[in-house]
């Protein structure tokens, strides 16, 4: 063991809780019970088998109120995988279930048995016919298809609020739809093609012409089935009539019976079948859509009405006036969304009884955006409208900002809510459709059950369609409030289809919540039909038991997680989701919902219980040590959770006082640090990579993995020991280089694209900064001062606070009391300084923090050098990535410009995101930026490129190591482009 390993308890929760009912019991404490691992290892290979407790824990929560605990998880990597699985279960009678994203919101992406992860290695898009189909992997995010086809002005239909987070496979297996999509723009109306897998192992493809052929040699039973069940329904004239009927509306409440209607083939019969099959039927392995035009020309206003009925009634009237959006948003949602960054604050105080239409128009061209507004204007003029607070405005706007706020209020919708529900009670997400026309009746029905039920939901949803979605809290360990529940579900299930003759499930799926109402929905006649069609595709039920089908009445109170309370900064949480694509280390340990979802377990348990142990062993490397701590999940969660400061937090708990002081003594001298940093990496270039890697391994083994960098042969040389020299009197700023700037060099000599010597970052700045007639200034005494980063990112709070003092005095000085503005040349420390010193400041600090101006040198020279510089040479291509930090500032498009002054052509990689080389972690945990930088390095490499720009030197050494280019400042390419 390190000598210096970190003590795992204490992250321990504190004593004197009361065991969860529904906890992990002591017997799961080992994981995956050792027979089924070694059999599925053998099966599949070493490394695609999950079966340590944590990994079973992590995997047992979704965005739904349900929680099951897999019996093992399996990494599927092909579909030999999901077939040799699928053959593993029908020998061994087990069932499987497929996980994607995870966003899913009725339990149908967890199993109790075999768990198969189809995200990992399920992603890919390819563009076809200039964008008119697109063929994508299921696990792909829909936003990043998205942004892929809109290169070539087109779109998928289905556009869920969850996009940026969902995939395709859970959307085509959920017949998700969104926003617009409504019943002519879902996965149903416009996919073009599917492959397969069947329960039996069977690959279909239906855009082979002889996909039918092959069906009929290997599955004849199947295929005759099939056939069997259409002609009983299409003599059945009543039944079909009611098939047709229940689709004019929103409805993925069971199986898709009108498949066997719109199906003249078994194979096209299956391809209808496997949309809203929620993996009941058959892996979906590959999609191919046909795409829609992205209309560009778009029109929003965010109209407020007195009452939730008023504003139901003022659809139909949007409708026919062709708005493609009309959101609904009750007084409950309107009021929660304060929580979303960039929402009105005064929101808080709308009236209860407020309701909103969130309405848009989009068009091709502005000719048709304009005949849009004027009828548009016209319905307004009919209609009672209110501005109970002065953000209200009640009017159109084309204005992209304003229209990108009104959406992220939004499709904050469940987390917004979620998160101010009150702390340890379990979130419901119910989602039904009735006929548009019937909307506002709808609603004064919902709110008459609620009151009588005792809860006081939040209603919003796609009111175009008919389409509501609403949310109850209640206390899942608390049993007569789950009877209230039950109750509840009762009344409105029967109400839904009694009533309106709606859906109880218009876009979310029938899953685990709606199961028991199916044949309430359907009747005896179709339901049983389902059960028929199940039979026949999944004789032996391996894929997803009590998904969709379950004869249990009370199946939808079965797993309802409890919420124990946790960190306050996490205690939010609804475990959406929202936030794993953005983490970098999702796919090497855990996501942030992971972090939060195994903490909750944690919380769950009884003092000491071997589970607890076994999952606190587990975290310091799976959570605490693995995390970037970018905190771009913070930006991901509609509702701003930072699980990275949470991590942070963690490390800090691990902290020895004795590590804390060596910390704090480390900022007050670091001026010797830093030059003894600068000394050592000086005296390893002549050494040589394969004998510091070896001698930095030992390193590591002996003391601790997290202490002890290890050596990347992608490390830079010294930088200079003097900083250029500059004159304060004329200065238009203070140039403040960073210490990894005065630490480390520039990449391979600083030579520049074409072979040339170049300057140091910090020499460029300041000749740029000169020839623009903007001079800086760098004062005498830098050396020895930092942005704290360094202490904040690994927890050391002492540290943190004598750093993060000094500098912010020091800046007070250099700029003459932020007279001038101070000019950070990494982004990662301009953020620091900007705004993570902040928490750590002493009063009259803060005093002084507030009068700075803290400039990215990006800013700096995009808005400030750029309009007074001539670029007298450009490269052909320029490949950028934007940082985390830059992220966080908001200042990604500088990096941009900068490139397309410099380049003819500029690529942001789709895939660009997080290196999780975060200062030195990528030097502590080099499989971690391996890892998070594995799909941007794929895009990166795919072709070549003239230059590789970014903005922060430890960033550019983490892309350096994961792609194998060699990336640096886009500042020393425009010192090289405007050179005289």
């Amino acid at each position: 063991m390190p000598l210096l390993e970190p003590n795992p308890h204490a992250l321990r929760p504190g004593r004197g809780r009361t065991p969860a009912p529904d906890r992990v019991p002591d017997l799961q404490a080992r994981g995956t019970p050792g027979p089924l691992r070694d059999e599925l290892t053998a099966v599949l290979g070493p490394g695609k088998v999950l079966s340590r407790i944590s990994d079973l824990v992590r995997y047992a929560s979704d965005a739904s109120p349900y929680r099951f605990v897999p019996q093992v998880v399996v990494v599927a990597e092909d579909i030999d995988d999901v077939s040799a699985v699928l053959s593993y279960a029908h020998g061994k009678g087990r069932g499987v279930v497929f996980r994607a994203a995870g966003t899913s919101l009725n339990g149908q992406a967890q199993g109790e048995d075999i768990l198969v992860d189809v995200r990992r290695h399920w992603a890919g898009v390819q563009v076809l016919e200039d964008g008119a189909r697109v063929r994508v992997r299921p696990g792909t995010i829909v936003a990043r298809v998205n942004a892929a086809l809109a290169r070539h002005g087109r779109v998928l239909g289905p556009d869920p609020a969850s996009a940026m987070a969902c995939t395709v496979g859970g959307v085509v297996a959920n017949n998700a739809s969104g926003m617009t999509a409504g019943t002519t723009r879902n996965s149903y109306r416009t996919l073009a093609a599917l492959t397969f897998v069947l329960p039996s192992g069977t690959v279909v493809d239906t855009a082979d012409p002889a996909a039918d052929d092959e069906l009929a040699r290997a599955e004849p039973r199947l295929c005759a089935g099939l056939m069997e069940l259409k002609a009983e329904i299409e003599a059945d004239a009543e039944l079909t009539a009611r098939i047709r009927a229940k689709h004019t509306i929103k409805n993925t409440n069971g199986y898709r019976l009108d498949a066997f209607l719109d199906g003249d083939t078994p194979v096209r019969i299956l391809r209808g079948l496997m949309v809203g099959s929620e993996g009941t039927f058959g892996f979906i392995s590959e999609v191919v859509f046909d795409t829609l035009p992205l209309d560009r020309e778009v029109s929003t206003a965010l109209l407020f009405f007195p009452s939730l009925p008023a504003a139901a009634a003022a659809v139909p009237r949007f409708n026919k006036a062709g708005a493609l959006a009309v959101e609904l948003m009750d007084g409950n949602t309107l009021r929660a969304s304060v929580s979303v960054p960039g929402v009105p604050a005064d929101w808080a105080e709308l009236p209860k009884e407020t309701a909103a239409l969130l309405v848009e128009f989009r068009a091709p061209d502005t000719a048709a955006q304009e005949t849009y507004e004027q009828a548009a204007k016209e319905v307004m003029e009919s209609l009672r409208l209110v501005a109970p607070v002065a953000s209200v405005d009640n009017a159109f706007t084309r204005d992209p900002g304003t229209i990108a706020g009104y959406w992220k209020a939004r499709k904050a919708f469940v987390t917004a809510v979620g998160g101010s529900r009150p702390s340890g009670t379990t979130l419901i997400t119910e989602d039904f459709a009735v006929p548009p026309e019937r909307l506002a009746e709808a609603c004064e029905a919902l709110l008459a059950l609620q009151e009588r039920h005792g809860f006081d939901a939040a209603v919003a949803g796609h009111a175009a369609h008919g389409n509501l979605h609403f949310l109850l809290a209640f206390d899942a360990a608390d049993p007569a409030d789950v009877e209230r529940y039950a109750a509840f579900m009762d009344d409105f299930c029967r109400l839904t289809v009694e009533r309106f003759d709606g859906s109880l499930k218009a876009e979310h799926a029938t899953g685990r919540n709606i199961a028991p109402f199916l044949e309430l929905e359907w009747g005896p006649r179709a339901t049983e039909l389902m059960w028929r069609t199940k039979q026949l595709i999944d004789p032996d039920g391996v894929l997803g038991p009590r998904i969709v089908l379950d004869r249990n009445p009370r199946a939808h109170l079965r797993g309802l997680k409890t919420i124990p309370a946790v960190e306050a900064i996490a205690d939010p949480c609804i475990e959406c989701g929202f936030c794993e694509p953005t983490c970098p280390s999702g796919d090497l340990t855990t996501t942030p919902r992971q972090r939060i979802v195994l903490r909750r377990e944690m919380m769950r348990q009884a003092d000491g219980s071997p589970v607890a142990e076994s999952l606190l062993h587990a975290y310091g490397y799976d959570a605490v040590d693995t995390c970037a701590g970018d905190s771009t999940c913070a930006l991901a969660c509609p509702v701003g959770i930072d699980t990275g400061a949470l991590m942070k937090e963690f490390r800090h708990e691990r902290h020895s006082p004795r590590e804390e002081r060596v910390a704090a003594l480390a900022a007050k001298h670091f001026r010797s640090v830093e030059a003894a940093a600068r000394l050592a990496v000086a005296a390893a270039a002549p050494v040589g990579d394969r004998l510091l890697e070896s001698a930095t391994g030992l390193a590591r083994r002996a003391v601790r993995p997290d202490l002890v960098p290890e050596w990347l042969p992608e490390i830079p040389g010294a930088a200079a020991r003097r900083l250029p020299r500059t004159h304060r009197p004329a200065a238009f700023a203070v140039y403040y280089p960073a210490c990894v700037n005065r630490i480390f060099g520039g990449p391979e000599g600083q030579h520049g694209p074409e072979g040339q010597h170049g300057p140091s970052l910090p020499e460029a700045v300041v000749r740029l900064s000169a020839r623009a007639g903007r001079p800086v200034w760098i004062p005498d005494d830098v050396a020895g001062t930092c942005c704290a980063t360094i202490w904040h990112s690994k927890g050391y709070a002492r540290g943190n606070a004598v750093m993060a003092n000094r500098i912010v005095e020091a800046a007070w000085g250099w700029t003459a009391g932020g007279t001038l503005p101070l000019v950070v040349d990494a982004s990662s420390c301009a953020l620091g300084l900007a705004r993570e010193v902040v928490p750590y400041l002493t009063e009259d600090n803060r005093e002084l923090h507030a009068e700075l101006k803290i400039v990215d040198s990006l800013v700096w020279a995009a808005d400030e050098l750029l309009p007074r510089l001539q670029v007298r040479r450009r490269i052909g291509s320029a490949v950028v990535h934007p940082t985390c930090s830059m992220r966080h500032l908001g200042d990604e498009d500088r990096l941009t410009t900068l490139a397309e002054a410099v380049a003819d052509e500029v690529v942001v990689p789709l895939d660009a995101g997080c290196c999780a080389f975060a200062g030195d972690r990528g030097i502590l945990h080099r499989e971690l930026t391996e890892s998070a930088t594995a799909r941007e390095a794929a895009e990166v490499t795919s072709r070549a490129y003239d230059a590789h720009l970014s903005a922060n030197r430890m960033c550019e050494i983490g892309m350096d190591h994961g792609t194998g280019r060699t990336y640096y400042s886009a500042l020393l390419e425009l010192e090289r482009a405007t050179r005289p």
